[in-house]
This record gives structure tokens, sequence and C-alpha cells, in this order.
């Protein structure tokens, strides 16, 4: 799994795995799906971060584990 933040994009995108995308879906404003030849979810991307979290801090991250 992997997570990549585009200050420049404004974006967040968290990679499930690294199956082939091949079709995308935004499935609200803003959130779009990546999907595989399985039509599974592999990806997703969060459009316009800084607008939907308040005091967005890009050098900080928690990490929770259940």
């Amino acid at each position: 799994m992997k997570l990549h933040m585009d200050k420049e994009a404004d974006a967040l995108y968290l990679r499930l795995d690294d199956s082939r995308i091949i079709e995308s879906e935004e499935v609200s404003p803003g959130v779009v799906l990546d999907f595989n030849d399985q039509n599974e979810v592999v990806g997703v991307e969060i459009l316009n971060l800084s607008r939907r979290v308040s005091n967005l801090d890009l050098r900080e991250f928690q990490y929770q584990s259940v």
C-alpha cells in the first residue's frame, strides 16, 4: 500500500496494490476510485484536499491499526 500527497495538485492518492488500472470512476465530487480488471478498487484519489481537511499539515500523518 502506498500513500502519495501532491501538494501542488492539492490531492491525496492511496494505492492499494500494483495491479493494472483498467477504469476510474468519480464516485462523488473530487473522489475518484481506480479499478483493476477484476473490478476491485486498487486506488483512491481525493482532490481539493485542503478544502476537505482543516489545518492540513502535509508533514504529519497518523496511522492507526487494530
